[in-house]
């Protein structure tokens, strides 16, 4: 059963390999993605981190930032919120970075777990295996292998990474950061699970508590939408020029969003949007067309496998509208 409707109703479907339409255009489709949506009311938002259940339901920003550096935002996109499970996405790509293609995916994996981001049944079904960084196991195995000698160069070095992907240094959300270490007792226990199957070399509580402060940074849409465009971008920030992370690993990386971003959902996600993405349960996703733009909504109401409900229709209408999608083609 369809999770969501994404509502594409009416919308041309266009087809490009090259550029985004002319600045106006997009401006036009970015304004329209979010005036479409605004007042859709389904979903709900989190509340299994207590601080998450006190987010607005109305807020709802949509950010386009191309990879020459142009900026398309509409509605709050300047509101800041914790990254949370989009985190995962931007620490697999430094690992990738400092670790190489071969030794990640084989301590970590690609294949989609089919279950919740959160299971520990995926875990022994596959004796032991993480399966990918996008769900909880994989992120936590991910986070360990950031090549540091303590849990704080750990910590120092990732939060460094998140704000050169971003063009400007993040912060810690002390509040969101003290309800989840309070509330995680889910991933300590897959932590320590990954542990008895040594996946986790390193003190799997100093792992969690790294990785509860790695979700806890605080972003806007605008931050993912230039998050998301310096992979589109080949690792390069179109907007600090920074080199981030080798274009290889931008290619991994996006492989991996495109299987496994969106959770149990992903498969539906790539065939009716088409592009990689990836979601977090604060209401953030971002989206990334290579070579073109990211792409970034907010909205906290989520469906059932914590996906963004606007997020994901203004996207739809975004790939649609601009031609993002990987697969589709043209007769010449």
């Amino acid at each position: 059963m369809r999770a969501v409707d994404l509502d594409v109703s009416g919308v041309v479907q266009s087809v490009s390999t090259g550029r985004l339409p002319g600045w106006d255009r997009v401006e036009e489709l970015v304004a329209e993605a979010h005036e479409r949506n605004r007042g859709v009311e389904t979903g709900e938002v989190a509340d299994y981190i207590p601080v998450l259940a006190s987010a607005d339901p109305a807020l709802f920003g949509v950010c386009v930032v191309e990879v020459g550096g142009g900026v398309h935002v509409a509605g709050d996109v300047e509101h800041a919120f914790s990254i949370q499970s989009i985190s995962k996405a931007f620490v697999y790509a430094l690992v990738c970075d400092a670790l190489g293609h071969a030794t990640v995916l084989e301590r970590v994996g690609v294949d989609n777990t089919g279950l919740a981001f959160n299971s520990v049944m995926a875990i022994e079904l596959h004796g032991g295996h993480p399966m990918n960084p996008m769900v909880n196991a994989g992120a936590l195995a991910t986070t360990a292998l950031v090549p540091a000698g303590t849990a704080e160069e750990r910590w120092a070095l990732i939060r460094d990474g998140l704000s050169r992907f971003a063009g400007r240094p993040l912060a810690l959300d002390a509040e969101t950061y003290e309800s989840e270490a309070a509330t995680n007792q889910r991933n300590r226990a897959i932590a320590r699970l990954l542990e008895s199957y040594g996946r986790i070399e390193e003190d799997p509580l100093q792992v969690i508590d790294v990785y509860t402060k790695q979700c806890s940074l605080l972003v806007t849409a605008r931050d993912l939408a230039v998050m998301g465009a310096t992979l589109a971008d080949g690792g390069v920030n179109p907007v600090s020029g920074e080199r981030v992370v080798a274009a290889s690993v931008c290619r991994d990386t996006l492989a991996v969003l495109a299987a496994t971003g969106l959770y149990e959902h992903s498969g539906e996600w790539l065939f009716e949007i088409g592009v990689p993405g990836k979601s977090g349960v604060s209401g953030g996703i971002v989206t990334v067309a290579p070579g073109k733009a990211g792409i970034a909504t907010f909205s906290p109401p989520l469906d059932s496998a914590g996906n963004s409900v606007r997020g994901q229709r203004a996207t739809a209408f975004l790939s649609r509208s601009l031609g993002l999608n990987l697969f589709a083609s043209a007769a010449r």
